[in-house]
């Protein structure tokens, strides 16, 4: 029997995953780590806690498995982040993390020197903090003395493939995050780089997701308990990965994640860019094929708040009855009509990134009346996170990418009533499948190609991925949530300068 690993390198741990050719989950471990954060809006992680983590979980499936059954291993892992070498492959100081906002300056500079609207027709997205270009400016602006020291620059995943097989690879949906990587031609933009005065040859070599970029060293497989000589694949950055494992590989499908974050992730066969840059556009792992995707910040996590602040007394007796206090909110949501009688949510928590790109947006409840209830600002939450992923559903549509069919995954995907609003505002079947494993999953995939397991990755997933449910748009119910979707995006550009005037007296 074949089996294949998955190897996630996320923000809060890693997890690796086995499973066979039938998609069949065989084993699974997770290893977390500490965030670390030594200035406000500073997020930083040591690449050796994802080391450590790494091997662990790696050991961890070996002692489940018949480490002889693994024929591959598919990496993955959060985007963006930028671990620094030095000639002797030494860390030079903990990684800056997808979520760091400490690049600002360096944005603004690339920005200022490239021209925004050349930016974004060079590699297809706009300058953001979250980016790996802009912390390699901050890098050698901030602290010239590690930059000068640096040989290497690798995103957090091509870490761990460095101490698996000592190779220094990446793959093509990974290398899209970094702002400096030619979208349209799949390959490192060397006119952006002179321009930004960054050698190429600081940046690994890339490669399709499930092309093969190296194989477990000794050294490794005596560490993890696996055979040496596994070949390791490209694999992808997390939301291409998790793409994968949702089955977004054809025009049309596409998928919504309802996590603390919510992301919108729609397979394209043809590049396709917003020229204002408020979509991301990526390289797909999907050989030959690139992704689009929207990214909503506070999405189950404004559900979140709301249980935390205005369901506390039901949040800790259902605790203390070991129930689930969500299934009284949506419950309860459920009892408020379609609209909340004109009550309004806006889901900017911490900020917003599709389609405003605005850090001061914050939350706000519009409309509210003597005749609103609890129940009225529940369902108010759930159709302001539907409303915000219809921002990005609606410009895709725009730049011609095709959303016919929304797969659901994450936390909130388990509401029946969310699945309902969101079907009703985006205007598109929800469809929930038989797997949520994550990116760690599609990771493994991409590992099943890469070793002859399936043929092609969208033949994989059609032989893995099954249809669970689907909840189709309610002709009546749409038409009303368009006209309270035009209130939304009017109350967001109403208040936007109060936002921006709040933060200027908050300092």
């Amino acid at each position: 029997m074949g089996i294949v690993i998955g190897l996630d390198v996320g923000t809060s741990g890693t997890k690796a995953v086995a499973m066979d050719e039938t998609g069949r989950l065989m084993a699974s471990a997770l290893v977390e780590y500490p965030l670390h954060s030594p200035k406000p809006g500073w997020a930083e992680q040591d690449p050796a806690d994802w080391r450590a983590a790494a091997l662990s979980a790696l050991s961890q499936l070996a002692a489940q498995v018949n480490p002889a059954d693994v024929k591959g291993i598919g990496l993955t892992g959060q985007m963006h982040g930028s671990v620094f070498l030095d000639a002797e492959n030494n860390v030079l100081r903990n990684a800056l993390l997808w979520c760091d906002q400490r690049t600002a300056a360096q944005c603004d500079a690339i920005t200022e020197k490239v021209g925004a609207a050349r930016l974004i027709e060079m590699v297809s997205n706009p300058a953001l903090t979250g980016f790996t270009a802009p912390k390699i400016l901050w890098l050698r602006d901030n602290e010239p003395h590690l930059y000068e020291k640096v040989r290497r620059v690798l995103l957090p995943k091509d870490y761990i493939r460095w101490v698996l097989t000592g190779e220094y690879a990446t793959d093509v949906a990974d290398a899209s995050g970094t702002l400096l990587f030619d979208v349209k031609n799949r390959c490192w933009h060397r006119e952006l780089l002179s321009l930004l005065d960054i050698d190429p040859a600081l940046l690994p070599a890339s490669f399709e997701g499930p092309e093969v970029t190296g194989t477990l060293t000794a050294g490794a497989a005596a560490q993890t308990g696996l055979p040496a000589g596994i070949p390791v694949v490209a694999g992808g950055g997390d939301q291409a990965a998790n793409g994968v494992g949702c089955g977004i590989v054809r025009r049309g499908v596409v998928s919504a994640s309802l996590g603390t974050s919510g992301v919108l992730f729609a397979f394209a066969d043809t590049v396709s860019t917003d020229p204002e840059g408020r979509v991301h556009t990526f390289c797909h792992s999907v050989p030959g094929c690139w992704h689009t995707m929207g990214v909503v910040l506070s999405a189950a996590g404004s559900l979140q708040w709301f249980r935390n602040q205005l369901w506390t007394g039901e949040w800790v007796r259902a605790k203390a009855e070991g129930r689930e206090v969500y299934e009284d909110i949506t419950a309860a949501a459920g009892t408020a009509p379609a609209g909340s009688e004109g009550l309004l949510f806006l889901p900017y928590l911490t900020g917003e990134r599709t389609p405003h790109k605005d850090p001061f947006a914050r939350a706000a409840f519009i409309g509210l009346s003597l005749r609103h209830t609890r129940a009225h600002m529940a369902r108010a939450v759930l159709e302001g996170v539907a409303y915000a992923m219809n921002d990005s559903t609606e410009i895709m549509r725009g730049m011609g990418v095709a959303v016919d069919e929304v797969r659901c995954s994450g936390g909130g995907a388990r509401s029946a009533l969310w699945r309902q609003i969101m079907a009703d505002v985006n205007a598109a079947p929800m469809v929930t499948i038989n797997v949520d494993e994550g990116p760690a999953y599609g990771a493994a995939i991409l590992a099943s190609v890469a070793t002859g397991m399936h043929a092609r990755v969208d033949a994989a997933c059609d032989a893995i991925i099954r249809e669970v449910d689907r909840v189709s748009p309610d002709p009546a119910a749409a038409a009303g949530y368009g006209r309270w979707f035009r209130e939304y995006q009017a109350a967001y550009r109403a208040l936007a300068p109060g936002f921006r005037r709040a933060a200027e007296i908050l300092g």
